[in-house]
């Protein structure tokens, strides 16, 4: 019984203890109170009143002069004809070869075949235009029916200018074809001569 009378005795003693210590924790001035932040301060400003707008007169702007005007030139162009109508004399044919089979009796001398129809070359135009004159000399055949074959260039000045122009032209030439004993046949080895001239376009 004792015991239990001293045990509630140093309880109440701890007690009291503990109490006071704490009471004296509080009271001590080591103790430093955290403050806080400073208080936001917020101003409210009341927003000022829509200004009325202010309405200004447009200005009217007035357009530029125009410029003078120009007089027109009364200097007429000259236009300059060009004549393409080509006249052309083609020279005699040639008979390069020396065959003279003489004939039968009662027949006539051989005679050269001269053509019946001619076709006029056409002058290229970038040669007539740059003043570029020159000639071509054709060698070709005649066929039994007068048709011209077998055109070849044998010269020409300027090289190849005037030459597919030539070739085309006598390739549509016509000839009586020559005729021994009454056949008509074929005859070869003709030469001739075609002239570009710019006299020859005026």
């Amino acid at each position: 019984m004792k015991k239990v009378i001293s045990i509630f005795a140093m309880a109440g003693v701890i007690s009291f203890g503990l109490f006071a210590f704490m009471a004296f924790l509080i009271n001590s001035d080591q103790v430093e109170t955290t403050l806080g932040p400073p208080p936001v301060i917020v101003d409210i400003v009341k927003t000022p009143e829509d200004s009325k707008p202010e309405i200004k007169a447009r200005k009217l702007l007035q357009p530029p002069e125009p410029p003078p005007v120009m007089e027109l030139s009364k200097v007429s162009p000259e236009i300059t004809k060009v004549n393409t109508d080509f006249s052309y004399t083609p020279t005699g044919l040639k008979m390069i070869s020396n065959n003279t089979s003489s004939l039968a009796m009662n027949s006539q001398p051989n005679q050269d075949a001269r053509p019946v129809v001619r076709v006029n070359p056409k002058y290229p135009i970038n040669a007539l235009r740059e003043g570029i004159q020159g000639w071509v000399t054709l060698a070709f055949d005649i066929s039994e029916i007068g048709q011209v074959i077998n055109v070849k260039v044998l010269d020409s000045q300027p090289k190849r200018i005037f030459d597919k122009a030539a070739k085309q032209a006598l390739r549509k030439w016509k000839y009586r074809a020559k005729s021994i004993d009454g056949k008509q046949v074929q005859q070869k080895n003709f030469t001739v001569q075609l002239d570009f001239t710019m006299e020859q376009q005026i």
